[in-house]
């Protein structure tokens, strides 16, 4: 398991009757950045909070860094920095105050704690907040704070859940450009949970697509749009109760939400069909990984 970082094999996670994770095997490999996909309820945060130690596994193994989950997560916790979807700083302190605190945890010296914390806020960009309150600085800036904190004492691999969750687009663009600089400066390994679909395409060297607490597909994200779909799509919108239009084999024909979706490796294939819904809305554009992921997820409850 050397350039594994995680490793998983038929992982079960049981809530009484309810099977959250359901046999799910994969690896992480060292330095990639590594995503779960899926819908609220899909069984993501349930997986996180397993690799994080935070849960414990029902069946099945899991290992990280080459360590049991079961036998080992004092050790695991040491190698890894852990990015909850939940704010968990401490509201009555400073924002520097946070880190140095937190570094007591893993018995950094105190030159060395703020030497760290100091380098870790200039990273973050978080410099001018450093004596603010953290319930007086913004919901981004709380995230990056967060992202400091699990990196304070130089984890091997970075566990983020949902990590820029209700933030607004310039925000999340500042933190995946700090995720970018991390892994490309430091050879980080990061795993991440995500509903986004534009994170995952920006972020993610492979990524799965969970739902259900089962894999659906597993894959780069360019990858996943050219095996699982194709090229190109025709998107017609309000079709109402139309039929979808008789198509050759070379093209595939999906009805979504009162939508008409025609899919081809080549978009002439599709132009042709323009015609027939002249007059409607519609659009000729690439397939993305959106398209892939509502192929193979269903609407499911909170996680």
């Amino acid at each position: 398991m050397e350039n594994q970082v995680v490793q998983a094999r038929d992982l079960v996670k049981k809530y009484d009757s309810h099977r959250a994770v359901d046999g799910i095997s994969f690896d992480v490999m060292r330095g990639e950045a590594f995503g779960l996909l899926g819908p609220n309820g899909a069984g993501k945060s349930t997986t996180m909070r397993m690799i994080a130690c935070r849960s414990p596994v029902t069946s099945g193994t899991l290992h990280v860094e080459g360590f049991d989950v079961e036998h080992d997560a004092r050790r695991i916790r040491r190698l890894i920095g852990v990015v909850p979807q939940e704010n968990n700083l401490d509201p009555d302190i400073t924002v520097r105050q946070n880190l140095i605190v937190y570094a007591r945890y893993f018995q950094i010296p105190p030159a060395d704690a703020a030497r760290r914390t100091d380098e870790l806020l200039d990273f973050t960009g978080l410099n001018d907040k450093i004596n603010a309150r953290v319930e007086e600085i913004s919901g981004g800036m709380k995230r990056r704070l967060m992202i400091a904190r699990a990196l304070l004492h130089n984890p091997r691999l970075l566990v983020l859940d949902e990590p820029t969750t209700g933030l607004d687009p310039q925000v999340r663009q500042e933190i995946w450009s700090r995720l970018e600089e991390l892994r490309r400066t430091q050879n980080l390994t990061i795993l991440l949970s995500t509903h986004y679909m534009d994170e995952a395409e920006k972020l993610c060297d492979r990524l799965m697509i969970i739902d259900k607490g089962h894999i659906q597909v597993e894959g780069t994200p360019r990858d996943l749009v050219r095996d699982k779909l194709a090229a190109f799509v025709l998107e017609i919108r309000d079709t109402g109760e139309r039929a979808l239009i008789s198509v050759p084999a070379s093209v595939r024909a999906i009805e979504r939400g009162g939508a008409h979706l025609y899919f081809a490796d080549h978009h002439e294939l599709l132009t042709p069909l323009m015609n027939t819904y002249e007059g409607q809305r519609m659009l000729l554009r690439p397939a993305n990984l959106e398209d892939v992921f509502l192929q193979f997820v269903s609407d499911t409850g909170n996680e």
